[in-house]
């Protein structure tokens, strides 16, 4: 059972840049596919990014590609998400997620654990 828990969100201007922390717990992160999700008010949760176990390979929702990073860590069982010259529409809640699959999905319900969420809002 894997435990994740988000950090790093907060109220920023407009072009700012922020960073996201997931620490898990309970088991180690270096045989997952991690990922980040996000929710606005009233929207579907959506794809931001993930990376493979090995941290060679990632993948971007076209809405974040160029201005936002993930990474990881393994030996700190914590995975980052970069986030540079932030939109008022990337205000939502940041989900971290966990996936034990072989195959890397960009789908939400492929993935197995999720963290509570961490609010931030871009204001314009």
């Amino acid at each position: 059972q894997v435990q994740l828990v988000e950090s790093g969100g907060r109220l920023v201007q407009a072009g700012d840049s922020l960073r996201l922390s997931c620490a898990a717990s309970g088991s180690t992160l270096s045989s997952y596919t991690m990922g980040w999700f996000r929710q606005a008010p009233g929207k579907e949760r959506e794809f931001v990014a993930c990376i493979s176990w090995s941290g060679t390979r990632t993948y971007y929702a076209d809405s974040v590609k160029g201005r936002f990073t993930i990474s990881r860590d393994n030996a700190k069982n914590t995975v980052y998400l970069q986030m540079n010259s932030l939109k008022p529409e990337d205000t939502a809640v940041y989900y971290c997620a966990a996936d034990d699959g072989s195959l890397i999905s960009l789908r939400a319900p492929q993935y197995d654990y999720w963290g509570q969420g961490t609010q931030v809002t871009v204001s314009s």
